[in-house]
């Protein structure tokens, strides 16, 4: 078989498979599929949005004959101008020209021009997809069309209104009109509350996928197979077994001519309030009824409602020397660039467990994981308690991995114990096997309308009550963060509370990623 008939059967296996799990959610099988990118011309429309369509089209998930992608934004360039500009986001080595993959893709993007808050774009905008839609002979009704909002959230609104003035699709004969729109979805319980209503007035919650890109992780959704399909977890995932659980990330970078944006959300509103709470709900929550979406997510939203009110004492708030120094973040900024923050479940499997949330900038190494740490071996005859304990670590990135912590024997004559792991790293292991971005994958559910990894209202909602106390301290300077040194492990005062709450750190052991 050559190259070109194994990708060609290999993009319809991919087809049916994708028109299988269709059926399931109640999609249509045909019927036209125009997915518009609103802030075609911004910074994740170019390295996000626009690769991972690619990605899906190269895989053949997105097939030319039924699908097309228009770019909406308020600059006036041409077709040609946005498929210049985002090229080189789609396919890195170019040495070899472009490809026919990338020529036939680039061709299915067409460019509106508009602003955000009046009808003329958008009528002209409904026009475009209208006559795409004709022109694919698809029945008036029976057309899917998915708005993805890469714009900054205080233009949702008016966007919102737009496409449901000007773009819905006129009829319901089992087509579609969905909206995806991205984080932070506003900065505390009351803005969050605001502008879901203001979504919600226009459009219905099945139709909103509130996308937060680390529900699309591999190592993220392995999370329930790991949990719910081996035998060896189910006994041990409780307060009976489990000390103390991490879910940390760390950048060894600083804001980098972000800090105007990120100093009016600070490292709470955009990793640990959203990513990371995403994280804990998957490793707390109990087994769903069913493999369903709504279940899963009445699982998550409980485990969110069981948490306690955050106590100051377990916060740890930071501040990288040199954050001040650039421009576009005020001299006396009191936004933290660091927190560790612990929270407690309050219900049967999780009471007296702390859950500790930790994420920095600046720091001395860049990664994400989840570390579950189990409590100490009762009567322990062979002495090693300072080496460490049994630790179930999910390296979410880099170098994806899954790897168990153990105690065993040093080889050698001599009877003694050291650290070591069973490791599965994802590179050695399934070598050749592309790992999708999280960003194909949430697409791809939103175009057969799986709403699992994406957050709803009523989650949102409980997400801020925990969170919102605590950044109205901050924002009101009740709160300081420590200043620490950029390349560092963070405030010393985080270690601390660390150990305060029973988290007991290895000696002398380090993971390191194989080889390939």
């Amino acid at each position: 078989m050559s190259t070109g008939e194994w990708l060609l059967e290999k993009r319809s296996s991919l087809r049916n498979d994708s028109f299988a799990r269709d059926n399931e959610n109640g999609a249509p099988e045909t019927g036209c599929l125009s997915i518009i990118v609103l802030g075609a011309s911004g910074d994740l429309a170019k390295k996000k949005t626009f690769p991972a369509l690619f990605n899906l089209y190269r895989q053949g998930f997105l097939l030319e004959h039924e699908v097309h992608i228009f770019g909406y934004a308020r600059t006036k360039i041409s077709d040609d101008d946005l498929r210049n500009r985002i090229r080189g986001y789609l396919e890195k080595d170019d040495s070899y020209g472009i490809s026919e993959d990338l020529l036939k893709f680039l061709q299915l993007i067409k460019y509106v021009s508009g602003s955000y808050d009046s009808e003329e774009g958008f009528r002209l905008l409904d026009k475009e997809i209208s006559e795409h839609e004709l022109s694919k002979n698809s029945i008036e009704g029976s057309s899917r069309r998915l708005f993805y909002l890469a714009l900054p959230p205080s233009v949702y609104p008016p966007v919102c209104r737009m496409i449901k003035q000007c773009c819905m699709n006129k009829s319901d004969l089992g087509g579609w009109t969905r909206i995806v729109v991205e984080k932070p979805f506003g900065k505390d319980l009351e803005s969050s509350e605001t502008l879901s209503s203001q979504i919600g007035e226009l459009f219905e919650e099945p139709q909103i996928y509130r996308i937060d890109h680390y529900l699309g992780k591999e190592l993220v959704q392995n999370m329930l197979v790991l949990r719910f399909a081996n035998r060896l977890f189910l006994p041990l995932w409780n307060r009976d077994n489990i000390d103390n659980v991490q879910i940390v990330f760390r950048e060894d970078f600083g804001t980098e001519g972000r800090g105007g944006y990120f100093d009016e959300y600070g490292i709470i509103r955009d990793i640990i309030q959203n990513h990371l709470l995403q994280v804990l709900c998957l490793v707390a929550m109990e087994k769903p009824i069913l493999l369903k979406p709504e279940h899963i997510r009445d699982e998550k939203v409980k485990v969110l409602q069981s948490v306690l009110p955050i106590k100051d004492e377990e916060v740890v708030l930071g501040q990288y020397d040199g954050y001040r120094d650039d421009p576009t973040v005020p001299d006396r900024s009191n936004t933290p660039t660091f927190a560790t923050v612990i929270l407690r479940i309050h219900n049967e499997r999780w009471e007296g467990v702390p859950f500790i949330l930790k994420a920095g900038k600046a720091l001395n190494s860049r990664k994400a994981e989840i570390r579950v740490q189990f409590k100490d071996v009762p009567g322990d005859i062979f002495k090693c308690k300072k080496q460490g304990r049994n630790e179930f670590v999910i390296r979410l990135q880099p170098s994806e991995a899954i790897y168990m912590k153990l105690t065993v024997k040093q080889p050698g004559l001599e009877m003694s114990t050291v650290q070591s792991e069973l490791d599965l790293s994802y590179g050695q292991r399934y070598q050749g096997v592309a790992i999708p971005e999280a960003y194909e994958r949430l697409i791809l559910d939103t175009i057969r309308g799986d709403q699992q990894h994406f957050v709803r209202r009523d989650e949102l909602k409980a997400a801020w009550e925990i969170f919102t106390p605590v950044l109205h301290r901050i924002d009101n300077g009740e709160m300081k963060p420590i200043l620490y040194k950029p390349g560092s492990r963070g405030p010393a005062e985080a270690d601390q509370l660390l150990e305060r709450a029973g988290y007991v750190q290895t000696h002398g052991y380090i993971w390191i990623p194989p080889t390939l």
